[in-house]
């Protein structure tokens, strides 16, 4: 496990001032930072200590050109059929780079379930309530932070619904 620092410090600049917005100072000292980057569910499991369903991915994907962020837990797999289906969409798709950073104000890896440079909408699986607590990015690929996933998902402002890959 790598070590890492927890402070107040850690967090994006913007990450850091959504947490005050949403009186969630106590997140800031919570936040983990590693010295190699956690881009991956796989990565932020390994470095955190934890499994890989108690990590956060927030996926941005485009609903008819519209962009809409996706929280599933690290361990599935979003099926962008029943995202289409949830949102009513003719066509979903995985947003590219340029996208993703232009929507949230993040890089793919460190985009965290809140806190972005735009207002969008917000799907998240039901299964990340399977689990106490879960980890998130704090808006870099070397920071992390630990929450309990229904306050998660209310502070996000999701939608709770069942998008996740079905076991075949």
């Amino acid at each position: 496990m790598s070590t890492s620092d927890t402070t107040a410090s850690a967090a994006h600049p913007r990450f850091a001032k959504a947490l005050r917005e949403l009186g969630l100072d106590e997140i800031k000292g919570r936040i983990r930072r590693f010295p190699d980057a956690t881009r991956t569910a796989a990565e932020a499991a390994a470095a955190i200590g934890c499994g890989l369903g108690e990590i956060v991915k927030s996926l941005v994907f485009e609903a008819d050109g519209v962009p809409v962020l996706v929280l599933m837990d690290g361990a599935s797999r979003v099926d962008v059929e029943r995202v289409r289906r949830e949102l009513g969409a003719a066509a979903v798709k995985r947003a590219d780079a340029e996208a993703v950073r232009e929507t949230t104000g993040y890089a793919i890896g460190g985009v965290p379930p809140f806190g972005h440079r735009t207002k969008t909408r917000v799907l998240a699986d039901r299964g990340l309530l399977a689990h106490a607590v879960v980890w998130a990015a704090a808006g870099t690929p070397h920071t992390v932070f630990p929450m309990e996933p229904a306050s998660l998902v209310t502070h996000a402002g999701g939608t709770l619904v069942d998008v996740r890959e079905r076991k075949a």
